[in-house]
């Protein structure tokens, strides 16, 4: 064991001691009996003053891939077109009335595609519009900037001004807009009185949602037809939670919305249901009452409801400030009552 150096008394001492010995912070050594040991700690003004390294941007290589799958895709559209454009030709060969129709069939075709890729980019616009809205409102509340809130609320506005749920919320907000100072404020006040109404709606599809996977699973028979309901419950849940919150989702918006929600579910704590409510669920709470089919059911309602509340958080164009964000503990409690009455 170590010996501990005794505490020494405070005293007085003149620097022109000669018992008194200066030494820095690494010598070592026990000090000689009747001398008093300095150390001296370095003078912030001369200590070095840390530099950040500037951020070196990544340079990135030609895209072999990219320009592969761009030839593969220019090809497969050119031989497309090219076969379109030879059976015209060959059907008019045969018949002006099959040219004609075939014709009208290809313009039919071509619009429609138009159409579809229209809204496919109108969908991808609106989400990165709500995605951005959500940052600058978080910066805002950051930065307590007036101006800027003033500008995130109108953005806000013109985003909600189709649900007609929110006309009452809308005129309300209007009328208060000049009576708030700060931008902070200014958020909260939007949240209120905007996505109160909202959240109550998302809570009750998230709730639904789950409940209804939680009857399938139980009875359904074979797991593969549990798989494929849970997926189709997923993203039927996801798309009703982005059009609820003022988006737009096609196909490719709704790829991108589940890449979002699973990267959500993996750095807020995965899809898995902590230990404690495992445990309260499946455990002393309802093993007693509850079969194991019944049990399985209420676990996969869990997990579609975490998933909702993952795609709420992605969704909602406004962080969680004034209100609170829904509990996975609630809708647990509503599972369950809806299950205790089933049983």
């Amino acid at each position: 064991m170590s010996e501990k150096t005794p505490h020494r008394r405070p005293a007085t001492f003149k620097l022109g001691d000669p018992n008194v010995v200066v030494i820095d912070q690494d010598e070592a050594g026990r000090p000689a009996r009747g001398t008093v040991q300095i150390t001296p700690e370095p003078d912030p003004v001369l200590l070095p003053v840390p530099i950040d390294a500037p951020l070196v941007p990544t340079r990135r290589g030609f895209r072999w891939g990219g320009l592969f799958w761009s030839a593969v895709g220019g090809l497969v559209l050119l031989g497309t077109g090219l076969g379109i454009v030879n059976l015209i030709e060959d059907l008019f060969a045969r018949s002006q009335t099959f040219g004609y129709v075939a014709f009208v069939f290809a313009v039919a075709a071509g619009l429609a595609l138009a159409v579809v890729i229209g809204r496919e980019a109108f969908g991808l616009a609106r989400l990165a519009a709500i995605e951005k809205l959500h940052q600058r409102a978080i910066e805002v509340l950051r930065s307590d900037d007036r101006a800027e809130s003033r500008a995130v609320v109108s953005d806000l506005l013109k985003l909600a001004h189709q649900n007609p749920q929110l006309a009452r919320a809308r005129a309300t907000l209007a009328g208060h807009a000049d009576d708030i100072i700060d931008g902070a404020d200014m958020i909260k006040l939007a949240e209120r009185e905007l996505l109160a109404p909202l959240d109550e709606e998302a809570r009750r599809l998230v709730s639904t949602a789950a409940q209804r996977v939680s009857v399938v699973t139980a009875v359904s028979p074979r797991a593969l037809i549990d798989v494929l309901f849970v997926f189709v419950a997923a993203m039927r849940l996801i798309r009703q939670l982005a059009r609820l919150y003022g988006g737009r989702p096609g196909t490719l918006g709704m790829i991108s919305l589940l890449r979002q929600v699973i990267g959500h579910l993996a750095i807020t704590g995965g899809i898995a249901v902590g230990d404690s409510l495992v445990q309260q669920m499946l455990g002393h709470g309802i093993a007693a009452r509850l079969s194991q089919r019944l049990g399985e059911g209420v676990l996969n309602g869990l997990l579609t409801a975490r998933l909702g509340l993952a795609a709420i958080d992605v969704t909602r164009p406004l962080p969680f400030t004034a209100l609170p964000r829904p509990a996975l503990s609630d809708l647990a409690k509503d599972l369950l009552s809806k299950r205790d009455d089933e049983a």
